[in-house]
Parts: structure tokens; C-alpha cells; sequence
């Protein structure tokens, strides 16, 4: 990927990935679900940005299960306004969760804990038009409890390897200090309404020195948001078409110190999906 990618570039990259990896994901599956979405918010926040940012991010969502676990996709297309340049990022996110009980054929339930799984993945990203553009490459490993609620509950112990290559850095890539991220997802109904609750949140621990040798940060990152099942509610089918009200806190955003401006976001956002 060079550093001068256009928007239209970007998008067919992002919808060429999206495509590739649903079709072999859902290769034999038990079941599978993907949706395309719509969320807008205008208090973004970018390290070293003093400024509130507007953004419109479509996205592309695939999960599958087959006999032995399950598959994950996402594909983000970022849009920033003027306070960022007009920027635009694609943010790749795939994880692969193998179930040890459907492996091993025995159980390894204990407590509220119903099963074990080990997940593998990696997260990619290109961004350009903001003064850093990012080109951050990341794989995942650890283990996953899947923890028994109405609806779905994991637990991740994730290995991170990370590196990036913003336009800044003159010399080759720069890989961060393998660091350990606990995860949580989670997606449930709210009782016998409408309504669910989802989302994620990540607590990633300090990686280090950055690739300029200063200090990195211990961060936090919750996004959670409120559904309504617009699709049953007008009899186009289950979770066919959905509404929500999202909210994400960042603290010490992709790793900087609370001090540098832009490294909090409080994003309040709107969002909409349709599943097929």
C-alpha cells in the first residue's frame, strides 16, 4: 500500500477484503450473520488533534460458526471531516476462536464459565490525510472463556504483536513491546423486549517505547451500544434492520499518556444496521 491511496482506492480495497473473507469463512457453517452498518458521531477525538471530530464510518460485519468454532470479521471505513483533514482510514479487524471443547470433545465448563476457546487473529489498517497515517499491522493469540448468559459472553487473555509505519518514520517498520490486551464482547437481549445490549471493551497494557522513544500508556477502550429490533417491529424479520444508540470511551488513545491532547474520547454516536 503507497502513502498516496485515494478514498476510491481504499473503499474497493475494504470491500474486496470484506467479501474474501466472509465467502471462505462461511465455507461449511452452521450458522452465520452479516450485516452491513451506519454509525455517526461528532466528538471523535486523534492524539496530538485538540478539535472535536466529525465522522461517518460504514462498515462491514461477518460471523460464522462451524463445527469446531467460529469466524469474525470487520472492515471500518473511517471518514473525518475538516478538523482531521478530511481524513480517511480502513481498519480491518479478523479473529478466529477455536472451540477446545468441540476440538477435544470434553468440557471444560467450571462456575458461570460453560466453555474454552483459543483465539487467533489480526487487526490492519491504512489511514491517510491526517499527519500521522497510520499503517498499523497486528496479530492476537490467547485463550477465550465463554461465559453462560442469555445471549453471548467472552472473555479474552490476548498476546498482542504490533508495528506500525506512519509517514514520519523514515526508517523501516516499528514493532511495539509484545503486551497482553484483555477483551471482553459481549451481545444481550434486555429481557423479552426489542432491545439488546453490545459491544466490546479492551484493556490494553503499556507496549512500551513509541517509535519517536517516548513513553506509552496502559489504555482503555469501551464501545457499547443500545439496539432496537426495527425489523420485528415492522414484521421485515428478526435483527433484519436495527437502531441504535452508541457511546465510546478511549482513555490514553492507541497507547499515548493522558497529557497529549486528543488522547480521550467521550463519543456519544448514532447508529443503524441491516442484516442479510
Amino acid at each position: 500500500m503507497t502513502d498516496t491511496m485515494k478514498p476510491k482506492t481504499l473503499c474497493a480495497i475494504a470491500l474486496a477484503a470484506a467479501a474474501f473473507v466472509g465467502a471462505s469463512s462461511s465455507h461449511a457453517a452452521e450458522w452465520s450473520d452479516t450485516s452491513v452498518g451506519y454509525r455517526y458521531g461528532t466528538k471523535f477525538a486523534e492524539p496530538y488533534n485538540p478539535n472535536d471530530i466529525q465522522k461517518n464510518i460504514l462498515n462491514f460485519t461477518h460471523a460464522s460458526g462451524y463445527k469446531y468454532g467460529s469466524n469474525f470479521v470487520n472492515v471500518d471505513f473511517l471518514m473525518s471531516d475538516s478538523k482531521e483533514n478530511s481524513a480517511h482510514e480502513i481498519y480491518v479487524v479478523y479473529r478466529h476462536t477455536l472451540d477446545l471443547g468441540k476440538v477435544t470433545g470434553k468440557s471444560f465448563a467450571f462456575g458461570p464459565v460453560k466453555g474454552l476457546g483459543l483465539t487467533a487473529g489480526f487487526d490492519v489498517n491504512t489511514k491517510s490525510g491526517d499527519n500521522y497515517e497510520s499503517k498499523k499491522r497486528m496479530l492476537v493469540l490467547g485463550p477465550t472463556l465463554f461465559v453462560d448468559v442469555p445471549g453471548f459472553l467472552s472473555v479474552s487473555l490476548l498476546l498482542l504483536e504490533e508495528s506500525n509505519k506512519p509517514r514520519t518514520l523514515t526508517t523501516g517498520r516499528y514493532t511495539y513491546d509484545t503486551h497482553p490486551m484483555l477483551n471482553l464482547a459481549w451481545g444481550i437481549p434486555v429481557g423479552k423486549t426489542l432491545f439488546s445490549f453490545e459491544g466490546y471493551m479492551n484493556y490494553i497494557a503499556s507496549k512500551g517505547k513509541n517509535e519517536f522513544g517516548g513513553p506509552t500508556s496502559p489504555e482503555t477502550n469501551i464501545d457499547a451500544t443500545l439496539w432496537y429490533d426495527v425489523g420485528t417491529a415492522t414484521g421485515l424479520g428478526k435483527n433484519s434492520v436495527r437502531l441504535g444508540v452508541g457511546y465510546q470511551y478511549w482513555r490514553n488513545k492507541f497507547g499515548n499518556p493522558h497529557n497529549v491532547v486528543g488522547s480521550e474520547a467521550k463519543t456519544p454516536m448514532l447508529r443503524a444496521d441491516f442484516h442479510f
